[in-house]
């Protein structure tokens, strides 16, 4: 990808010789993108990074809180943003490139936005990978500095055709048997999302045999609960940053009580466990098949989370859902993500 040359830097207060060395990209999308077009945001982001042969772990990744959400921090920047500050103020201690990822940038209050332009403007850096994802337009100060100093990647919203493009390639790279009609069944449930088309596929590879449209439009109903599976995998683990960041995109088009119904289900099937005096009746007690192998997986985590632990976690999905139901937007999500912090401690 070719990077644009900084045409002005006046506006920058500090040594704007170093900028000059830093690499700024805006991966923009319609604000009225779906699930599929966020996939191609996430995923070029991720691709920006790989070319620059940054590793994944080595990316700090920054989800903006939607206006009116997250709460106040010591200046100008909501607390969910306050670790940019340091990473663009000390750098790098050891000489590598330092790489941000801020997700949902058009979210970005007007003065969130000139604080992170000075920031930049003044940062004593040898390098800098900063990567912004936004659905719509992002501040005019932020918008600036992309287009003097950085780059913008514009992904065009998703219509059916483009959709059944990339389908077809998946199909072939992945060699899926799917008999006649089996393709037309999938767009039929997922239409041009493509992140939900993606995880189809991920399951229909675990499959024996071919993939008739029937079996399609028998197993799909709706979307795939992946999403929700990975937020509760990374809560089992503890690993709290993960979780939040699963939470935060799961978020952006699921419904805050579809991720509850699934935390609850998980809740659920670890009290069972615990219960059970043996492996067999428990498999009986969730109505498991013999091939569920989600039977194992909590069977195993048996014994690991105090039974004060899980009566904590059904009090406080209790208070959540009361929440979800009568509270304005803003105050459901940071009950979600406090709930999803709280059980990474209790179930890690």
């Amino acid at each position: 990808m070719c990077r644009s040359q900084p045409t002005s830097a006046a506006f920058f207060v500090g040594r704007p010789d170093y900028i000059h060395g830093m690499a700024i990209v805006l991966v923009s999308a319609p604000s009225n993108a779906g699930p599929g077009e966020r996939r191609q945001m996430l995923d070029a982001a991720a691709d920006v990074f790989a070319r620059a042969g940054i590793p994944r772990e080595q990316v700090l990744r920054v989800d903006v809180p939607g206006r009116g959400a997250g709460e106040d921090g010591d200046g100008a920047l909501r607390r969910e943003l306050e670790p940019v500050i340091p990473m663009l103020q000390s750098g790098s201690l050891f000489g590598e490139t330092v790489a941000l990822q801020m997700v949902d940038a058009q979210n970005l209050q007007v003065g969130e936005a000139d604080v992170l332009v000075q920031l930049l403007g003044t940062a004593d850096l040898a390098g800098l990978e900063l990567v912004l994802t936004a659905e719509g337009a992002v501040p005019k100060s932020l918008g600036t500095l992309v287009k003097n100093v950085g780059e913008t990647l514009s992904i065009r919203k998703m219509w059916e055709r483009q959709a059944r493009e990339w389908l077809g390639a998946e199909v072939k790279k992945r060699n899926l048997p799917l008999e006649r009609g089996a393709a037309e069944a999938l767009l039929q449930r997922f239409g041009t999302d493509t992140g939900g088309l993606g995880q189809a596929l991920d399951q229909l590879e675990e499959s024996s045999g071919k993939i008739t449209r029937e079996a399609v439009l028998d197993r799909f109903r709706n979307r795939p609960d992946e999403p929700t599976f990975m937020i509760t995998d990374a809560i089992s683990r503890g690993d709290i940053g993960l979780a939040l960041r699963r939470l935060s995109d799961f978020l952006v088009h699921g419904h805050p009580l579809v991720y509850l119904a699934s935390v609850e289900s998980d809740l659920k099937k670890r009290v069972l466990a615990a219960a059970a005096p043996d492996e067999e009746t428990y498999r009986d007690w969730v109505g498991a098949r013999a091939s569920d192998r989600s039977v194992k997986r909590f069977w195993s985590m048996r014994g690991k989370v105090r039974e004060s632990s899980l009566r904590r976690a059904q009090e406080a999905l209790v208070k959540a859902d009361r929440v979800m139901k009568t509270q304005p937007e803003e105050v459901q999500r940071v009950t979600l993500e406090r709930l999803t912090v709280a059980l990474c401690l209790w179930y890690g």
